[in-house]
């Protein structure tokens, strides 16, 4: 006796249901928590915003379709807008297809800075090197073995980082983040949605190294921050 294929139908169709409600719980939750962290926190909740998803061209925008920025929270530090959020997009399709998601953190800056970028060194940076990856070396050692500084201007990444900015990298806090300045934010990114137990902390770092860039680098840039 022939098996029908009504059952695998239906498995078939109970289990995308399931998929899609434990999905839907996530997102949900992330919301809620999103929600109650920037009540308490004093940041204003926004939760989508489009525009965030196509502001920046290098990691990790730029790749991929479906883009957005979902659980966004804004606030303002010392003077300069921040915003956190989930940033996702979608690769490949059918039993390929893959949703990608990177807590950001983006910190506005008074001016647009040369690009520059700070990622964790390691085995994937060893590899990009043997690529033909663009790594640049600064005075510290130390600070070679943590970071890999990537900039189009070899000049200006050694403007920008300087034996204290190199220091305040060197901090507990900063050990793993990527970091990266364009235009006018400075940028952080992780993979993983919006985790809001390390938003203080990546919003500490950002901030220090937007305090260190150089006043020099500034007026070079057209604009002239206060003495303090």
């Amino acid at each position: 006796m022939e098996v029908g294929a009504g059952p695998f139908i239906l498995a078939a169709i109970l289990l995308a249901v399931v998929v899609i409600g434990a999905e839907w719980w996530r997102t949900s939750h992330r919301r809620r928590v999103a929600r109650a962290w920037a009540a308490s926190h004093g940041w204003r909740f926004v939760d989508l915003d489009r525009s965030l998803a196509r502001r920046w061209n290098g990691p990790p925008f730029g790749v991929g379709y479906g883009r957005n920025a979902t659980e966004a929270m804004t606030t303002t530090v010392a003077g300069r807008p921040v915003t956190s959020f989930t940033y996702e997009y979608t690769t490949g399709g059918g039993k390929t297809r893959h949703v990608a998601q990177h807590h950001v953190v983006a910190l506005a800056l008074p001016v647009a800075l040369p690009d520059l970028q700070l990622t964790p060194d390691g085995v994937g940076a060893a590899v990009a090197r043997g690529l033909g990856g663009q790594d640049i070396d600064v005075e510290s050692e130390a600070f070679n073995q943590r970071w890999r500084v990537q900039a189009a201007d070899p000049k200006a990444a050694h403007d920008l980082v300087h034996p204290r900015l190199m220091e305040r990298l060197l901090a507990p806090d900063a050990r793993g983040m990527s970091i990266r300045v364009e235009g006018d934010h400075l940028l952080s990114w992780a993979p993983g949605a919006q985790d809001v137990t390390h938003i203080d902390r990546y919003v500490a770092v950002l901030s220090a190294v937007a305090d260190h860039v150089p006043r020099f680098v500034w007026l070079d840039h057209g604009y002239d921050p206060p003495i303090t």
